[in-house]
């Protein structure tokens, strides 16, 4: 059987699994063909801490529903990458050449290091990176 396909997302993709905003409905749809087994999912290690900040200072989130959501994510066993190696070096080549941050080079140089297209929710990102890997996660369509 051939592997499924490997996509990347980012923390602004994460966040929509758990927040109900401007494409949810795809971002969802990601998640469930990784866990249909039609797609790989990879991020960076990074991406965890993203999501549970962003959570944290959302009006009104308390102890238990970050809670909910770090075993969430645990759970979801993604194919997290450590920043080193050729990641590392990708990383911070990306981040000079497009002027954007590390943290979002990171998921770009992850995408190009395993060949993976990269979604995001970061239309600023999107505006800074053209003709790369990045996608928004408004085009996602559902894997058959």
């Amino acid at each position: 059987m051939a592997r499924p396909e490997k996509v990347v997302v980012d923390a602004s993709v994460a966040l929509k699994w758990y927040v109900a905003e401007n494409w949810t409905e795809e971002a969802l749809q990601m998640v469930d063909d990784y866990q249909k087994g039609k797609i790989d999912i990879a991020s960076v290690t990074l991406m965890p801490f993203e999501v549970l900040n962003a959570l944290r200072y959302a009006q009104g989130t308390n102890i238990m529903e970050l809670q909910k959501v770090a075993r969430s994510l645990e759970k979801l066993c993604l194919d997290l990458h450590q920043l080193e190696g050729q990641l590392s070096m990708r990383t911070m080549e990306n981040a000079l050449r497009y002027g954007i941050t590390i943290y979002d080079s990171s998921y770009l140089s992850l995408g190009e290091t395993q060949d993976a297209e990269v979604y995001t929710a970061d239309m600023g990102l999107l505006r800074k990176t053209p003709e790369t890997r990045l996608k928004p996660i408004s085009s996602y369509l559902p894997r058959s």
